[in-house]
């Protein structure tokens, strides 16, 4: 498989796969990188029948770890955003694959965006309520993170301005054809969570029994691959409209949401009407 390692304003990333019309923008999670072992599979599965995978690092992570800004979720939506527009320039078809902290931040960078599909790996739906989880477990309160607006834990460090950043950015819009994939044990992102997300936006929702949300065992990585295999559209969608250069093509849930409230036929139903 053809690997290429680029960078998209000065953001490390690799091209997997050969040029496609199709292509998938893959976001990885914590403590992990564009290498990870979940892209690679990706990868081995979409390559083959024709998508292009573009990876790439979050801020502090792979070869970035020697920056010293800490992650915010603004950054990483301003980053997504330039990484989609390059694959734009590049792909008729993009498509989203997010890994924990990664699928949050596209849902925050692309609810408005034309997206073909979301596969979301063990994703983080309600950010807001991790973070209430952490806090709670340290016996810190909201009004001590705000005074200290950084605060060590045994685990990740908490930060006031990330954490009031998620709370003003709820996740309220989600229009894409989304497929999640969760471990049954998962107890990072709470299963009421993830269910109540995928009902809310009509999302199908897969559960590995005894999976966890790291999914690395090798009973776990079949698993994920199995998924892929099943999630994965094995085709373009045959879009009928005749304005091929629209961004939204071969996207009906897009084309929907841009042209919900008119009263005239969308150009695809004017297509097969004739008129």
């Amino acid at each position: 498989m053809e690997m290429k390692k680029i960078r998209v304003r000065g953001i490390p990333a690799i091209l997997w796969g050969n040029p496609s019309d199709r292509l998938i923008l893959a976001a990885h999670g914590s403590h992990s990188s564009k290498i990870d072992d979940c892209i690679w599979i990706l990868a081995e599965e979409a390559v083959p029948i024709g998508f292009q995978i573009l990876s790439f690092d979050l801020p502090q992570h792979g070869e970035r770890v020697y920056e010293t800004e800490p992650l915010m979720p603004g950054e990483c939506v301003r980053e997504l955003q330039i990484l989609y527009a390059f694959a734009r320039e590049r792909a008729r078809e993009i498509s989203l694959f997010g890994c924990s902290m990664g699928a949050y931040f596209q849902l925050l960078a692309f609810p408005h965006t034309p997206v073909r599909q979301a596969l979301f790996l063990s994703p983080v739906t309600d950010m807001e309520r991790l973070i209430r989880n952490q806090m709670e477990s340290c016996h810190i309160t909201e009004e001590m993170l705000r005074q200290q607006q950084r605060i060590e834990t045994g685990a990740e460090p908490l930060y006031f301005p990330y954490y009031d950043y998620v709370r003003r950015h709820p996740i309220a819009v989600w229009p894409h054809e989304t497929h999640i994939l969760r471990g049954e044990g998962d107890t990072l992102c709470e299963a009421a969570f993830v269910r109540d997300f995928a009902g809310r936006f009509g999302c199908s929702l897969t559960e590995q029994p005894g999976g966890e949300h790291w999914f690395h065992t090798r009973e776990e990585l079949a698993f994920f691959r199995a998924w892929l295999r099943e999630k994965l559209p094995a085709s373009p969608v045959e879009c009928p409209c005749r304005r091929v250069k629209c961004e939204r093509h071969g996207n009906c849930a897009a084309c929907r949401a841009h042209h919900a409230g008119t009263r005239r036929p969308r150009p695809c139903e004017r297509t097969r009407s004739g008129r």
